[in-house]
């Protein structure tokens, strides 16, 4: 029986479009009539890059029989010529790629190759990844990997000269497995670690996986040769389940302590926002209410102040009606997608060992989720007082998924130009287009058929013909400082746990608390429904009857404070250096923008809308 082992090169803490122009250590082998590249680029995108494994000239697959031992074995020789321009355009690129951390991704019965090391408080931390080399900087300061004391052939007192690269040239790759009885295979694997080192060998034809570390001189010039070689072992491991075969993985992440915090920092914002609208609702609402249905008299009635003197201005339909219904349809749509997603996460469904299944199955619910979207849209189309129901239908199908798929075009088109291995293929665009238009387009037709079938939205009030004027507003009540100050707390909500995913998708980290982030999903809903509603509620006393656009804007503005994080992330967290990976950056969290601002406005409005329908419903108005 043979195993195979996929190895390829991702960067960690940085961003690149993959090109085949450049690899690092591009040796040759041959596989089963195959040629792959020893060493070579994977995608940025974690579907694509494992989809495309078994195509791409940018991994390379090794093969060893399984319980039979390897030491030391040859796998290739790279030569360069500092004289040869091209050999010292590659060596340059080799040593970039050590001074910024760049780390080889490899896997093992689709399970990662990991790194263990001891961090601090005597725990160990398992990295599914390891660089290709690290730096000792002109003062003498080792970075990264030279720090890490895992072994006596990687330790800090190994790596001792200044401005010097040193390649981790060889791994020493341990496989467990345990012996399952009545089965064909006879054995399952359940852990694959491995630890990097660094040997210069006595000779490089015929490598020993002896002498000191394999070393480049900043300066260096003339010719070099360095050879790469493996190990391997078997050990049996009778106490792992193959069930629980990531406990291990996911065990040293070391962020529950940080997680734990965030949630508490959420549940306090949570907490406090409750007493608000608790305190508005039980003392506040009672006592207006109670104080309104006892005015009897024509004389008190016309005393009215309040909320309660725009009643017959509340439920007026807003200004471009038509854009906002669009949105709560597609809001609704992306809402029920994310918590369905999440919940399925939860369950286990989506762990990380289904590669691409998040996605996928967000994908694939957004598609069968175009009956609430048309539902939606129409219903609050209709209760705006719309008649143009073709035009509704049509930007609730093809606005916002038009927008993210014009986006997410324009970012593969520049793929596709720099030649990189994630850049998603024409058809699987197609395929795209196809689940569009062909699912997702009829079903929200479908829906908003219902939709326009169904009687308008009944008030609890009726409208006055004549709008009533609004006064001049002080500073806190009008709407632009309401709207800054109504995004702030649902963002001190998630900030926290936005960091590990932007590091997960940047940063190829793994990600894997959906319990989590799932618990941090309800938050965020119930922290935009409550600073909604408080604005909401101070903005109608202020005899402010437009609020329609302001609550899901409000919500909504959340987004823009993702957006200003994540560009602080990226000149402060990553080392990206390009115009096309810098425009990739921005195009892909314009698109989380995007789907993130529907999401939380659309919370925002039905949050304002059910409050409004909700308190004008119990007072009696003549």
């Amino acid at each position: 029986m043979f195993i195979l082992l996929w190895a390829g090169l991702v960067l960690w803490g940085t961003l690149r479009a993959c090109s085949s122009g450049y690899g690092l250590a591009w040796c040759c082998g041959e596989l089963s009539g195959h040629v792959h590249l020893v060493m070579g680029w994977l995608g940025v995108a974690e579907t694509e890059r494992f989809r495309k494994l078994s195509k791409s000239l940018y991994v390379c697959v090794l093969k060893f029989e399984f319980k039979k031992k390897v030491d030391c074995k040859p796998v290739c020789t790279k030569s360069y010529n500092t004289n040869k321009p091209e050999d010292k355009a590659h060596l340059d690129f080799l040593k970039k790629g050590m001074l910024l951390n760049y780390q080889h991704h490899w896997i093992v019965d689709n399970m990662p190759v990991t790194w263990c090391y001891d961090v601090e408080d005597g725990q160990k931390f398992c990295n599914p990844g390891f660089p290709i080399g690290c730096y000792v900087t002109e003062a003498g300061r080792p970075k990264d990997a030279c720090v890490v004391n895992v072994s006596p052939f990687i330790s800090f007192k190994t790596f001792l000269l200044d401005n010097t690269f040193y390649v981790f040239n060889h791994v020493d790759i341990t496989i467990h497995y345990h012996v399952v009885e009545n089965e064909a295979a006879g054995a399952r694997l359940v852990a694959a670690k491995m630890e990097p080192k660094s040997y210069k060998h006595t000779k490089v034809e015929a490598p020993d996986c002896a002498g000191g570390p394999m070393y480049l001189n900043n300066k260096f010039s003339g010719e070099l040769k360095i050879g790469y070689t493996y190990s391997v072992q078997f050990v049996e491991d009778t106490h792992i389940r193959w069930a629980s075969r990531w406990d291990y993985i996911l065990e040293s992440m070391p962020h529950t302590n940080i997680q734990w915090f965030s949630i508490m920092n959420s549940l306090v914002i949570v907490l406090f926002l409750s007493g608000m609208v608790a305190m508005i609702m039980l003392r506040t609402l009672h006592k207006d209410i109670a104080r309104y249905n006892q005015m009897d008299s024509v004389e008190d009635a016309q005393e009215e102040f309040g909320w309660k003197l725009v009643h017959g201005d509340v439920f007026r339909p807003p200004r471009k009606g038509m854009l906002l219904s669009v949105f709560l349809g597609s809001g609704t749509q992306i809402f029920i997608m994310m918590f369905v997603t999440l919940f399925f996460a939860c369950l286990g469904f989506l762990s990380p060992a289904n590669r691409g299944a998040l996605m996928t199955c967000a994908v694939v619910l957004w598609v069968l989720l175009g009956t609430p979207a048309g539902y939606v849209a129409a219903r609050f189309y209709k209760s705006f007082g719309g008649e143009k129901w073709k035009t509704n239908v049509l930007l609730t199908c093809f606005l916002c998924p038009g927008v993210v798929f014009a986006d997410f075009f324009v970012m593969n088109l520049i793929l596709w130009g720099e030649g990189s291995s994630a850049a998603m293929p024409f058809g699987t665009l197609v395929a795209i287009l196809a689940l569009w238009f062909c699912i997702s387009v009829p079903l929200t037709f479908i829906g908003a058929y219902f939709g326009f079938k169904k009687t308008g939205i009944e008030h609890p009030v009726r409208t006055n013909q004549i709008p009533r004027q609004i006064p001049e507003q002080s500073f806190y009540t009008r709407s632009l400082p309401g709207i800054v100050m109504g995004g702030i707390l649902p963002f001190g909500c998630i900030f926290i746990q936005l960091f590990f995913i932007l590091n997960s998708i940047w940063s190829h980290q793994m990600y894997y608390m959906f319990g989590f982030l799932f618990l941090v999903f309800i938050i965020l809903v119930i922290t935009c429904s409550e600073a909604t509603i408080l604005l909401c509620y101070f903005h109608l006393c202020a005899e402010d009857y437009h609020w329609q656009w302001r609550s899901f804007l409000t919500s909504g503005f959340t987004a823009v404070y993702f957006l200003v994080y994540a560009i602080h992330y990226f000149f402060s967290k990553l080392q990206i250096t390009g115009l096309a990976s810098t425009i990739l950056y921005f195009g892909y969290t314009m698109i989380m923008a995007l789907i993130f601002f529907l999401f939380t406005g659309t919370i925002g409005f039905f949050a304002c809308f059910w409050f409004v329908t909700k308190i004008y419903s119990v007072v009696k108005v003549d």
